[in-house]
């Protein structure tokens, strides 16, 4: 099982940039290997936050397309994830809040592995990044 951050999708729809190839080239080895591919709620509202602060509402369907056209499952964000991460916080500082969201539903799931280009899930012991 692999959990996919936002920012996968969000290369996959965008502008021409070096990790669109790559996040095309992630995508197409999971899907040839019949990967599960999973997301949680937090990811698509990244996608929205990110596109809404860059005024883009135009790239938002696409973003959410790519993503939910491509994930087996969508977790939901729930207190116990959001307590979980505030534990992760304050144990890895280099993490983001919105990363240890993720990282919170990876362990709920036991997701040892997430396609991002962010390195700060490189500093959880157990997580896996997959970036090319």
């Amino acid at each position: 099982m692999i959990f996919i951050d936002a920012n996968v999708p969000m290369y996959l729809v965008g502008a021409a940039h070096p990790n669109k190839t790559r996040a095309h080239h992630m995508m197409q080895r999971a899907m040839i290997a019949r990967e599960r591919l999973v997301a949680d709620a937090e990811v698509l509202q990244e996608i929205l936050h990110r596109y809404v602060a860059l005024r883009r509402h135009d790239a938002i369907e696409p973003a959410f397309k790519a993503l939910l056209d491509s994930v087996d499952e969508v977790f939901p964000i729930d207190r116990f994830a959001v307590e979980r991460a505030k534990s992760l916080v304050a144990g890895y500082p280099t993490l983001s809040a919105r990363d240890a969201i993720h990282v919170a539903t990876m362990l709920e799931h036991s997701i040892p592995r997430i396609m991002s280009f962010d390195a700060g899930f490189d500093t959880v012991p157990g997580i896996t990044r997959l970036s090319d």
